[in-house]
């Protein structure tokens, strides 16, 4: 495949050419990233705005904006190495930044809850080749001396998302109304589309390859089918249910079968012979372990604050600055570091301020607990996490051949898909069978609407909303009972922390096995296998 950035020269020295064409990335990665978010947060607003008839939409009806949206990216991702080598990266990625922009106009104009969900799966078809590409481009601007620093500008969105997300959702429907949680994309995508065009050099691509159809319609309908599965388990609150089950069963089939044919073509849709490469196969199973725990529990901090302290969607968000703030100092000390020595010296060390974070997060979450003990921990996560994501990419790239890179990047983010998902589920199937496992309040299995009555520490978690007062009013709860719901809250919210942990402790063992010694980069390489210069041995 022809590289999108040859102009730019391979040395050590981080150049104009290569912060504009990172500049580029960055914008395509925020819009991506930043959309999940921001989009969860307007969710209780679909519910009564979108709805026709004056009653309150089910929840489970506008939590497919996000699903969607998700399956959308599991849908496309896999096609994005194939078009890449098609197309070519920068018409590609001009591509991607348009249908997002447009999906974002449209889902703005949405006149139903169906409009939208349909408009959301356009706008993740375009999301979803973003980080992929993203990721692509700068492999190859960067070169193996540089990759770890300019990866370590990739990582600031992807670690500021969850974080500015809630912030911003809250200000725009505070402000405005709904329509701008969409609208914000327009300026950004016309911005990104004008900077693209003039900053990633042409390229003419000579695709060499067809495109792999059997394993296109084993592989995207059999991931989307399993994450739609997953994605099931917090509504259905198990995954013995037929909603999950049978997804999950079916796409988990076609995913065997996609396994199974993808070594028969010359060119399949996802290349699983790079896992012939130690350093991916490695750090691929680090990632996934890694990204089902930390981004399980990630998602559990803003509704802690929001549940046990009563905080707003934006307090919250707020509250969990000092993570992003913690990842932001040492992401560019651990991306120039990367670029030095291995990163099996270093993503131990990031784990390892995880894990003191998690821990001390798990012994924080008594009603009462100061928001600024809870702010120290998660500041102490950051820095770990800063240490320990970009560099794993880094690691898993650097050391394939430039022809492979784009394959390599789409198999990075599938993984990080299908973990997020699967973690995110997990993790708050643990927080809400934590929640159940206590007595039923009496009288409120006769409640209208809900379903097998609430304990007290469900009770507890809505008491701030003006819908969980009034079933407070309606039960005639104690201010003693109410009081063991938050304690009975924050030790359900405590169990989660701590299978997360647990889950983070096990990831130790791949850890163990990243590289710790110097290592021939092969990213100059012709396809061939030649290289026309003498291979960076990395320290």
């Amino acid at each position: 495949m022809t590289s999108p950035v040859d102009t730019v020269s391979d040395d050590d020295k981080i150049t104009p050419e290569l912060l504009k064409i990172a500049g580029v990335v960055v914008i395509g990665a925020i819009m991506s990233i930043l959309d999940v978010t921001v989009v969860n947060v307007a969710l209780p607003t679909f519910q009564t705005e979108l709805s026709g008839n004056g009653e309150p939409l089910a929840y489970s009806t506008v939590a497919w904006t996000a699903t969607a949206y998700m399956l959308a990216l599991a849908a496309v991702i896999p096609l994005t190495g194939w078009a890449a080598d098609r197309f070519g990266t920068k018409r590609l990625y001009l591509t991607a930044i348009a249908l997002f922009t447009i999906g974002s106009l449209l889902c703005a104009t949405a006149w139903n809850i169906e409009a939208l969900i349909g408009f959301r799966v356009l706008q993740g078809l375009g999301g979803g080749m973003l980080m992929p590409l993203g990721m692509t481009i700068m492999t190859k601007a960067a070169g193996p001396h540089r990759m770890g620093r300019l990866m370590a500008i990739l990582g600031i969105p992807m670690l500021l998302g969850p974080i500015m997300g809630p912030i911003l959702g809250g200000v725009l429907i505070d402000a405005a109304s709904w329509h701008w949680v969409f609208l914000i994309n327009l300026p950004i995508g016309i911005i990104g589309l004008i900077y693209a065009f003039n900053v990633l050099p042409k390229d003419a691509p000579e695709p060499s390859e067809s495109l792999d159809f059997v394993g296109m319609f084993l592989l995207s309908p059999g991931l989307a089918t399993f994450l739609y599965g997953v994605s099931s388990i917090p509504g259905e609150g198990t995954v013995a249910a037929n909603k999950v089950l049978i997804p999950m069963i079916i796409g988990a089939a076609l995913i065997i079968a996609f396994v199974v044919w993808s070594f028969r073509p010359k060119h399949p849709l996802l290349d699983l012979r790079l896992f012939k490469n130690r350093n991916l196969t490695i750090s691929i199973i680090t990632m996934f372990l890694f990204a089902s725990a930390f981004f399980g529990a990630l998602l559990l901090v803003p509704t802690y604050f929001q549940q046990v302290n009563g905080d707003s969607v934006k307090q919250a968000g707020l509250l969990i600055a000092p993570q992003g703030i913690g990842a932001m100092l040492t992401m560019p000390i651990a991306g120039a570091l990367t670029d030095k020595i291995p990163v099996g010296r270093i993503v131990p060390f990031g784990f390892l301020g995880i894990l003191i974070g998690l821990a001390g997060l798990s012994q924080s979450t008594d009603p009462g607990t100061s928001n600024v003990q809870i702010m120290a921990w998660l500041f102490v996560t950051g820095l770990g996490m800063g240490s320990t994501m970009m560099p794993l990419f880094t690691s898993a790239l650097k050391t394939l051949k430039e022809a492979d890179v784009a394959r390599g990047s789409t198999l990075l983010n599938v993984t990080q898909q299908v973990a997020s998902a699967t973690g995110i589920a997990t993790i708050s199937v643990v927080l809400t069978n934590a929640m159940k496992s206590h007595d039923v309040l009496a009288g409120s299995e006769k409640l209208p609407g809900v379903d097998g009555g609430l304990t007290a520490a469900q009770l507890a978690a809505s008491s701030h909303t003006d819908k969980g007062q009034g079933l407070v009013e309606a039960l005639n709860v104690s201010g003693a009972t109410l009081q063991k719901g938050f304690q009975d809250l924050a030790d359900a919210f405590q169990t989660s922390y701590l299978v997360a942990f647990a889950a983070l402790v096990i990831t130790l063992i791949p850890v163990f096995f990243l590289p710790r010694k110097r290592e021939v980069a092969h990213l100059l390489d012709d396809e061939d296998g030649s290289t026309d210069v003498v291979p960076v041995v990395m320290h």
